[in-house]
């Protein structure tokens, strides 16, 4: 879909991941690795990465916003994730998708991110 599409009733704002794929869990492990520099919260735990859908080739697409669409990082952040998750074991290709849609907000972050920061 494409920004001048017009989104279909009833669907997803974020796709689905490819959970019960086998690499899922060892790309998520390299997507923590990844740090938004101004937060000290890995850019999974906050909430930044939307969707993980892997292929039976091995080849990872990953939808991801940032904190704030000026965010000073955001044309390095992709390359970031793609290098982490492309050094997997069985990883042919990545291509990072950047979106704003939805717009990050706190209450995607996980339980952990939210002690860590202080909001629990």
């Amino acid at each position: 879909m494409t920004a001048s599409e017009p989104r279909l009733e009833g669907t997803p704002l974020i796709a689905p991941s490819s959970t019960d794929h086998p690499l899922y869990e060892k790309v998520v492990e390299a997507c923590r690795t990844v740090f938004d520099p101004e937060i000290p919260v890995n850019i999974f735990d906050l909430g930044l990465v939307y969707t993980v859908a892997i292929d039976e080739e091995g080849a990872v697409r990953i939808v991801m916003t940032l904190t704030a669409p000026g965010c000073p990082v955001a044309g390095e952040m992709p390359g970031w994730v793609a290098d982490a998750v492309g050094a997997v074991p069985g990883v042919k290709q990545v291509d990072v998708e950047m979106t704003f849609e939805p717009q990050w907000g706190m209450d995607m972050m996980s339980d952990e991110a939210r002690l860590e920061l202080g909001f629990m």
